[in-house]
């Protein structure tokens, strides 16, 4: 795809400036907890998939496709009210989701490995803890911020040492959101507790 600028020695295509300012705004939305996130993630998602499909970075191209499932899922979920409620995960199962997170990542490297990916340690870490962190966002937990700025710190360095500089960028400034949209939604009235984890077994179990 065509060069809209160059700048320090990086040119800047249509194709990743698209998926940029996309990504921005549906970051953004989903910070203030409404739904209409959820359609430019699923067009962010397109976009990117298809860049680093051309830069061979498998993990995060299959990545997008989960984001794009998410997005259809997070836009019925969430419904036409959005996040208006605060809900939190119980301590039990944060330390299972970070030691389900971590296996998954160990177990995925290797795999991208054998099939000749990139830079394939921090593209599986940061499809595992994004998978993580966008089923916990679906879900309307505070604690998806959390996740998603540990995998924005290691996105940042991980798509700037891949010379995707202008991503690198962005995943930068999707910190900065994280940050943002953690200090929203722990503004949030709070769920009870009880009567999440009750809904979310029967969920799971139907």
């Amino acid at each position: 795809m065509g060069v809209v600028f160059t700048a320090w020695d990086y040119d800047v295509t249509y194709l990743e400036l698209s998926a940029f300012f996309v990504a921005i705004i549906a970051v953004w939305l989903a910070s203030v907890g409404t739904r209409w996130a959820w359609p430019f993630y699923f067009v962010s998602a397109v976009l990117y998939a298809w860049l680093f499909i051309e830069f061979d970075l498998l993990a995060s191209a299959l990545l997008q496709i989960i984001f794009m499932v998410a997005a259809v899922w997070g836009w019925f979920d969430w419904g036409r009210s959005g996040v208006s409620e605060a809900k939190t995960l119980s301590g039990r199962w944060r330390l299972s989701i970070v030691v389900v997170s971590i296996v998954a990542w160990l177990a995925l490297t290797p795999v991208l490995n054998s099939i000749g990916a990139a830079a394939t340690l921090l593209d599986a870490f940061v499809l595992v803890g994004s998978v993580a962190a966008q089923v916990l966002m679906v879900r309307g937990y505070v604690e998806a911020w959390a996740a998603w700025v540990v995998v924005n710190v290691v996105g940042t360095y991980h798509y700037a040492q891949q010379q995707l500089y202008f991503t690198g960028l962005l995943y930068f400034v999707l910190l900065l959101l994280a940050v943002w949209g953690w200090w929203q939604w722990s503004r949030k009235p709070a769920a009870d507790s009880a009567a999440v984890e009750v809904t979310d077994v029967i969920e799971v179990q139907g």
